[in-house]
């Protein structure tokens, strides 16, 4: 429910009842399939169908959960997902929301990565994902709008996100740079001018959505306040689970060996690299290609292509990575490439992600207990609002790559460019649903590759 509200409306709205586990699940297994168009696309998914649809928490509540995210190195998507997941559902809630965003894109990934290595170049995916690319663009334009007319709420945080767009497209300063930045504008501003750096309230969530389940003041869980003791047992367990998969690896192949390596290069990615799937990839391009050798740079931009058409994180583009680096290498031998593909894919995936589980479990309740704390929050809001800026800056990225392939030098892509139009006004003007507007791209890109 996007549009404003009507008095009437509005008194007739209840809270919604409680939700399952169990029906919580369903929900995250089909998020896990249709949340396509990289986190912008997919956090603007989980807002349209959390905050504005099911109302299962406010329009404050989601954001703050978001800004925490952003702060994480990792994918915020599926990190915001696990910490919804956590605050409705305790541990095992975050566990299969986070889980559910990521593997039915595991799954699909292995197969096109298969079908890819050994099958080759095949028309019909190269026509599909020709349609594809523009319907991206003019996704990661929407979300820029949808979050930023949400944020930007007051002539500071404008001035944050055009910053921010102007830092990172004209003088490629680093993410880890901007959100430091953002926080430090947002600390300052929340001391100076703090009625600047309020995003929302309980007001404007009623008067927008409704009441929601979780609702601005509706008191943290009790599972969700902090316990030093919890946090000890979190870490501990934590480091468990990362120990044991590498101590085998280690003992079976040994350090250097290929899946060792891979699991020791992906922690490295997974901690050591800030502001989501984008800011990853040159860090994974850099090793996988250039370090490591396990896969070409034609590879590599092909598994990105592969990444942004499948559901799910397009930091899940590290599975593309795996599969083949360790079916080129022939990890098992020449008679079980498959095997060892599929193997390679799940361990990258899971070093991959384990950390953003941990930050949640371990920083959700910190971040519950500083809601309604401006100190706090405003560094959040300057970093919202600084993340509108990079995913503009995005979009930019992905028209020039789709509609001029050869550079400015080459011609323009028309086909490519009507399919972004398109696109853009299905989005804006009928507000079609992300999924439909994909398969309809690809469909159009598909026959324009056809008759080419």
């Amino acid at each position: 429910m996007s549009k404003v509200l009507a008095p009437a409306v509005e008194e007739e709205l209840s809270r919604p009842e409680a939700i399952s586990l169990r029906e919580a699940f369903w929900f995250w297994l089909k998020l896990g399939f249709i949340s396509f168009g990289g986190p912008a696309g997919q956090i603007s998914i989980m807002h349209q169908e959390l905050v504005e649809r099911r109302r299962w928490l406010s329009e404050r509540r989601f954001l703050h959960a978001l800004n925490f995210c952003m702060l994480l190195p990792g994918p915020e998507a599926q990190q915001l997902a696990t910490y919804i997941g956590w605050l409705m559902h305790r541990t095992w809630g975050g566990v299969i929301a986070g889980g559910l965003f990521i593997l039915p894109s595991l799954f699909i990934l292995i197969a096109l990565s298969w079908m890819y290595i050994a099958l080759g170049d095949v028309p019909l995916v190269a026509g599909l994902f020709y349609g594809i690319k523009p319907a991206v663009t003019a996704i990661v334009v929407q979300a820029a709008h949808r979050i930023g007319s949400r944020a930007l709420k007051s002539g500071w945080l404008w001035a944050i996100a055009t910053a921010s767009f102007a830092a990172i497209f004209a003088f490629d300063v680093p993410f880890p740079l901007i959100v430091l930045s953002a926080a430090l504008l947002g600390y300052l501003g929340g001391r100076l001018a703090p009625e600047k750096f309020r995003i929302g309230g309980h007001g404007a969530a009623r008067k927008s959505y409704g009441p929601a389940l979780i609702d601005d003041d509706t008191p943290s869980p009790e599972h969700a306040r902090f316990s030093g003791v919890k946090l000890v047992l979190v870490v501990l367990v934590g480091a468990a689970l990362w120990a044991l998969p590498m101590g085998i690896l280690t003992a079976l192949f040994g350090w250097e060996g290929t899946l060792t390596q891979m699991g020791w290069f992906f922690t490295k990615a997974a901690l050591l690299t800030f502001g989501g799937a984008y800011a990853v990839l040159p860090y994974v391009y850099q090793g996988a290609v250039g370090h490591y050798g396990w896969l070409t740079p034609t590879q590599m931009i092909d598994g990105l292509a592969l990444g942004e058409t499948t559901p799910g994180p397009l930091i899940m583009v590290v599975a593309f990575v795996g599969f083949v680096g360790a079916y080129v290498s022939k990890v098992f031998g020449a008679d079980q490439l498959f095997l060892a593909g599929a193997l390679a894919a799940t361990l990258v995936t899971w070093f991959t992600f384990l950390p953003s589980f941990l930050f949640i479990l371990v920083g959700g309740p910190l971040v519950e207990a500083t809601q309604n704390e401006l100190r706090f929050t405003a560094p959040l809001t300057g970093i919202t609002a600084a993340v509108v800026g990079v995913i503009l800056n995005l979009a930019v990225f992905f028209g020039y790559h789709v509609l001029w392939p050869k550079g400015f030098s080459g011609t323009l892509d028309w086909p490519s460019a009507l399919i972004a139009i398109a696109a853009a006004i299905a989005l804006f003007r009928f507000k079609r649903g992300v999924i439909q507007v994909l398969l309809a791209c690809a469909v159009v890109g598909l026959a324009v590759h056809l008759l080419r």
